[in-house]
């Protein structure tokens, strides 16, 4: 007969030996540290790991242990059953994190909890046998469900530490509903007491006033600390009818019964209405002044916090511990691996930390993610955060001015069809699908008059970019551009974007490999110096001319993605480029958002001696596998210590500048959250009855796709007319190469499947 917990155990120890390798540490004692006590802020799991598996699972308590820091305390919400036993789960309903009603079926009940009537299930009215059967489930539905066929069952108090035995990571008790329990002919007191000589408690923490009064003289705060936990401002503790902002006032009156209190984090850091951050309040130093600890909780990885982060969730958390005024003495967080990284690889690192990884940190755009695309701000930001290669993908204007821009289609990151000039849209099919208004078509003049526009990827997702400053910058001509650039001496290199340069030639009479040669040679770019320059096309016949009249680094860029590359392939590449982009999901591809093997394309490339370069390394987490844990820190540091590639290509450069600074970068000896992820194991953990369909191996890059005629010469064409208003546009690739072959249609198929929330 199947049984649930045998089948879930034996998955989570799997995982906790296949998916991560042996726990190790890299932790060090400082006495910096701004918390109560002098020593690291502590992580606090919520519910194990319950960013990935069912929050209070087996799999969540042992990843959380695998790959945090070794004195992760394990937090538990206790509900108690109804004969007596306490048990872990989030919600005072169990219809909310399990699939209790699919046992129990039309069994719901309603109840007064806190005053609030709540229709659902309630353990008070099972026993622990009762719930033997009963399978948890995914609680938070932007999080992949496909866990939840795995069968993990409900834990008990005394089940958590012996299910990550030999570990020994610390324990948490939340006891959030003790006047419902008692409401219930239930002693949440009596419990706490029993249970408390059975196992070490190292936390035990309540919304209730009364409930940590009438237990604070049977715990010996060295042994087990006592902590109130604050909700919403104006909720109220049902045990003493105050607000919890009419408790806060009066923080030596909790010191009598607690050590510390567990606080939203927007108590100690609040966020505006606008989603930025005000000034911080005064509750970490006053509370510190009082003796008591300050947790903050309400951490996750996959929900938008602040944009002053920039969607990074270890700059949130390095601006509660590492802020130079003060630290929190721990944090609440469902993903427990990103506070372990940031407490202790990133924080007190300062401005001039020793680099130790020397991956080149391309930008996409300047700091794209910031500010709208290749705008000074966006340069000048990238720049700042330690970028070393900045990009500039060259357009021209109508007059022909060579500017940088992302695209050559002025609709995508300007205002432009806000402007009289909207009627200049067109369809011209050698370019991309659909309308455009395109560069060539306005002079300079126009074009910089234009406002810029940030780019916004994952705006499907409601997910935006900085929308303060999403129309600040001014756009840059190519000298400009290498003005601002020659003397930077942070730089080592510039990459030169160029496209469409055959369409330019044939229809425009603009030679942009001429026009960018010389403007390089004006800027003093064609005598040896201090930065490289790289010039970067999907096209070969753009290299070969470079190549011809040059002596720059020349990378292709592969706009497809492909999983290997055929030998004559490689070697058609390697007699024009010395470097190649490609995709993340051609290195590691996803299925339903999991990644699913290592490709060849990367060995293939390396073997050739090609260093390869990956795009497009966003900092949105919904950008992000599942196998990242939302953190584009873990993504960036498995493809540089996985793959082993060369450059990481990103609008975010200040994620990849700190990642190349971190102390935790040790080799086979780094600690567990510095360790690359294994792709397919988080997928292997799940039952076989609950995988998605396996996808197609993906294509290799043949030599048909690399292979172009000679790019058309100007000076021997006649100027031609851009295509009439109104013509129709064919479907196709965005920017279809001027090559013998077709783009290959089943791989937008493939991309089409992948499935990112």
């Amino acid at each position: 007969m199947w049984k649930p917990r045998a089948f879930s155990v034996s998955l989570a120890l799997l995982l906790l030996h296949s998916l991560f390798l042996a726990l190790v540490s890299a932790q060090t004692k400082r006495s910096e540290w701004n918390t109560l006590s002098g020593s690291p802020p502590l992580v606090i799991a919520h519910g194990g790991f319950s960013g990935i598996f069912p929050d209070s699972s087996d799999a969540a308590y042992i990843l959380a242990t695998a790959v945090s820091v070794p004195n992760v305390a394990l937090w538990c919400d206790v509900q108690l059953t109804k004969d007596r036993v306490g048990i872990c789960l989030p919600n005072i309903n169990l219809e909310n994190s399990t699939y209790i009603a699919s046992i129990f079926q039309n069994q719901s009940v309603n109840y007064l909890v806190n005053d609030v009537p709540t229709n659902g299930y309630f353990s008070v009215d099972y026993t622990l046998k009762d719930l033997s059967n009963v399978i948890l489930s995914q609680g938070v539905y932007s999080r992949s469900p496909l866990f939840d066929g795995t069968g993990y069952v409900i834990n008990t108090v005394e089940d958590v530490l012996k299910i990550v035995a030999p570990q020994t990571p610390g324990l948490w008790l939340n006891i959030q509903h003790d006047a419902f329990y008692t409401q219930h002919n239930l002693s949440m007191r009596s419990y706490v007491l029993s249970v408390s000589r059975k196992v070490h408690i190292n936390y035990i923490s309540s919304p209730e006033v009364g409930f940590l009064r009438s237990i604070t003289k049977r715990f010996n705060p060295k042994i087990t600390k006592l902590v109130l936990r604050f909700l919403n401002p104006d909720d109220t503790d049902p045990s003493t009818n105050q607000s919890y902002s009419s408790l806060l006032k009066n923080l030596t009156f909790i010191k009598t019964f607690a050590s510390g209190i567990i606080v939203p984090k927007g108590y100690i850091w609040p966020i505006d209405a606008s989603l930025y951050l005000q000034p911080h309040t005064s509750l970490v130093s006053d509370a510190h002044k009082a003796g008591l600890e300050v947790y903050a909780s309400d951490f996750a990885n996959d929900v938008m916090s602040s944009y002053n982060y920039s969607y990074d969730p270890l700059t949130e958390y390095l601006q509660f511990i590492d802020n130079g005024d003060f630290s929190v003495d721990g944090v609440l967080t469902d993903f427990p691996i990103t506070p372990s990284a940031a407490i202790d690889c990133f924080a007190h690192q300062g401005t001039n930390a020793t680099r130790r990884d020397n991956t080149l940190i391309i930008s996409q755009f300047g700091a794209s993610g910031d500010y709208p695309a290749c705008t000074d701000k966006a340069y000048n930001k990238a720049i700042t955060d330690g970028v070393d290669v900045l990009d500039c993908p060259v357009q021209f204007s109508k007059d022909g001015t060579p500017f940088c821009l992302n695209s050559i289609d002025l609709l995508e990151s300007t205002t432009v069809a806000q402007t009289s000039f909207s009627d200049l849209a067109l369809n011209i099919p050698q370019i991309k699908s659909g309308r455009g208004i395109f560069t060539f078509n306005l002079s300079w003049t126009d074009i910089k008059g234009l406002t810029p526009s940030i780019l916004n990827p994952f705006s499907k997702y409601t997910l935006f970019r900085n929308p303060k400053n999403k129309n600040a910058g001014t756009l840059l001509t190519l000298s400009d551009f290498l003005s601002l650039t020659k003397n930077q001496t942070s730089l080592s290199g510039i990459l030169i974007v160029i496209e469409n340069a055959a369409y330019l030639a044939e229809k425009q009479q603009i030679s942009v490999t001429d026009v960018v040669i010389e403007a390089l040679r004006n800027a003093g770019y064609d005598k040896p110096g201090s930065q490289k320059v790289y010039i970067q096309s999907t096209n070969s016949s753009v290299l070969l001319k470079f190549k011809e009249k040059t002596k720059y680094e020349l990378v292709y860029k592969i706009d497809e993605t492909v999983g290997d590359a055929v030998k004559a392939a490689v070697e058609d590449i390697k007699t024009f480029a010395s470097s190649v982009v490609i995709s993340k999901d051609s290195v590691f591809p996803r299925n339903t958002g999991f990644l699913t093997t290592f490709t060849n394309i990367v060995p293939k490339l390396k073997a050739a001696n090609l260093s390869v370069f990956v795009e497009i390394f966003n900092n949105e987490f919904v950008s992000q596998a599942w196998d990242y844990f939302s953190d584009p820190t873990v993504e960036i540091n498995s493809y540089i210590q996985e793959a082993e590639i060369k450059g990481v290509i990103t609008p975010f450069p200040k994620t990849a500048s700190r990642y190349s600074r971190n102390k935790c970068l040790l080799g086979n000896k780094a600690p567990p959250y510095m360790q690359p992820v294994q792709a397919g194991s988080l997928l292997g953990t799940v039952n076989n009855q609950s995988l998605p369909p396996a996808l197609a191996p993906l294509p290799p890059l043949t030599k048909a796709e690399v292979v172009e005629s000679p790019l058309p010469s100007v000076d021997k064409l006649a100027p031609a007319s851009s295509p009439a208003a109104g013509t129709k546009s064919p479907p196709g690739n965005a920017q279809p190469k001027v090559s013998v072959c077709l783009f290959l249609s089943s791989l937008a198929v493939f991309v089409a499947s992948i499935l990112l929330l």
